[in-house]
C-alpha cells in the first residue's frame, strides 16, 4: 500500500494542466483525430468536462473505484489500482497520472472500441453529446 501511495505522489508531482489548443494537438499528434468516428472537438471537450485538461486529476466514486488522469479513466475497468476488478488496458492507474499522456491515449482508444464507444463518459453525454463543439478547436490551428 505504501508503495502504490508514493507512486502517486510521485505521478501528481510530474502532472500537467494543458491549455485547450495545446491538448487540441497534442491529441491531433497521437492520432485522436477521427478515431473510431470521434472528432477532435469531442475529445477536447470530453477531457475539459472530465479533467480541465489536468493530468493529475482524480475522482474518488461512491462504488470505491477512481477515475484517473485528463480522461478520468476508471479503476474498476480500465487500470489497475491495487483494488481493481479488471485492467482492461492493462496499465497502472498511477501511470494516467503523469504529464506523458501516451499511457492515457492509448487507454482512451481502447475505452472507446467497447460498444459504448464515447458514451463510456458520463461527462461526454452530459455536456458534449449533440452539441455544436467547434469552439473546442476554434483558433488552434488544427
Amino acid at each position: 500500500m505504501r508503495g502504490l501511495v508514493f507512486l502517486l505522489l510521485v505521478a501528481v508531482a510530474s502532472a500537467k494542466v494543458f491549455d485547450r489548443c495545446e491538448w487540441a494537438r497534442v491529441l491531433k499528434a497521437n492520432g485522436m483525430d477521427g478515431y473510431r468516428g470521434i472528432s477532435l472537438a469531442n475529445w477536447v471537450c470530453l477531457s475539459k468536462w472530465e479533467s480541465s485538461y489536468n493530468t493529475g486529476a482524480t475522482n474518488h466514486n461512491t462504488d470505491g473505484s477512481t477515475d484517473y488522469g485528463i480522461f478520468q479513466i476508471n479503476s474498476r475497468w480500465w487500470c489497475n489500482n491495487g483494488q481493481t476488478t479488471s485492467n482492461a488496458c492493462n496499465i497502472r492507474c498511477s501511470e494516467l497520472l503523469t504529464d506523458n499522456v501516451s499511457v492515457a491515449i492509448n487507454c482512451a482508444k481502447r475505452v472507446v472500441r467497447d460498444p459504448n464507444g464515447i458514451r463510456a463518459w458520463v461527462a461526454w453525454r452530459n455536456n458534449c453529446a449533440n452539441r455544436d463543439l467547434s469552439s473546442y478547436v476554434a483558433g488552434c490551428g488544427v
